[in-house]
């Protein structure tokens, strides 16, 4: 694991460790190397690119690459410091930039077969309303979260205002959270692509300083995303195909809308993964390491793309 390359970190160092620079693997390889052999083995992928089960299609531009659900693993297990266990289709990740990197991010993509969303209540969500409501679940959970070890989170509020593009059926919103302890909010910028028999999910993972940058990123991610024809919300049979149980405002309320009663599926739980950047600083011929400690959440696999079960929304965040 690339983790193994740190420094470890001390408990009373609650934010952030330095190494010296004499630090090297075990196998006599520095840290250095062990990265740049970690991104060697990931198969970035370009061009058109057909997601698992055939569910969509991405168009990727030269700026853009694609990795597997297998190298995403091991990017958000191995280099980002996440727990196993998220089962996705893959992410997205620009290409002028390594995902471990400081700037780096991805938009890591899942697939909610829950039926065809609706999208009457377009007009009439009131989000402020909702946002108090989320809120409110996120600091009740914290009761929980202190009880198995872990800091408590706050919901700060929106990065960006819920807004939906009726033409293109597509729903967005970021969230900016705060977990206690930490130096930077994460952010946490959603896409929401509705299709015939469920809504493609697309979560950027980035630092809340990025939003500016993730906005205009992610708004090339969507036009290059598209539903395999066939699946598309266009194509939606009332007399053959389910309907979900729930409409936009369930989609940004995610586990919160159990206790608000928009769909009983989704239990009340907000889980912010952490993300351990490695920083590469030229100086005086060495290299100087920095990685922020995080909290060691438990494991809440999401289900599989295909699976009408979604016990659980988990947030991801980069901090």
């Amino acid at each position: 694991m690339l983790t193994r390359l740190l420094c470890l970190v001390s408990a009373a160092l609650f934010s952030m460790a330095l190494c010296g620079p004499a630090v090297a693997a075990a196998d006599g390889a520095t840290a250095s190397e062990k990265a740049a052999q970690f991104l060697q083995s990931l198969h970035f992928q370009e061009g058109s690119i057909k997601l698992p089960g055939d569910v969509a299609t991405l168009t990727l531009p030269p700026s853009f690459r694609y990795l597997s659900p297998a190298d995403t693993e091991r990017v958000l297990v191995d280099a980002w410091g996440n727990p196993p266990g998220a089962v996705t289709l893959g992410m997205i990740v620009p290409s002028g930039v390594s995902p471990i990197e400081q700037n780096g991010w991805g938009a890591i993509i899942t697939y909610d077969k829950d039926g065809h969303v609706k999208d009457d209540d377009a007009d009439s969500i009131k989000y402020d309303e909702l946002l108090k409501d989320m809120q409110e679940s996120v600091s009740e959970n914290n009761a929980a979260r202190k009880e198995k070890g872990y800091a408590p989170m706050t919901l700060v509020g929106w990065a960006e205002r819920p807004h939906y593009d009726k033409a293109q059926h597509k729903l967005y919103w970021a969230k900016e959270l705060r977990t206690e302890g930490e130096q930077q909010n994460g952010l946490n910028y959603n896409v929401r692509v509705l299709g015939r028999e469920g809504v493609l999910v697309l979560n950027a993972i980035a630092g809340r300083d990025q939003l500016d940058a993730i906005k205009v990123e992610m708004q090339k991610v969507t036009a290059f995303t598209n539903f395999t024809p066939g699946l598309r919300y266009t194509d939606f049979n009332a007399s053959t195909d389910k309907v979900a149980e729930y409409g936009l405002a369930a989609l940004v309320a995610g586990g919160v809308a159990a206790k608000l009663g928009l769909f009983g599926k989704l239990l009340a739980l907000l889980l912010a993964f952490k993300k351990i950047i490695l920083l590469v600083v030229a100086g005086f011929g060495t290299a100087i390491y920095k990685f922020f400690k995080r909290e060691k959440p438990p494991v809440y696999p999401i289900s599989a793309p295909d699976s009408p079960e979604h016990d659980e929304k988990v947030d991801l965040t980069k901090r």
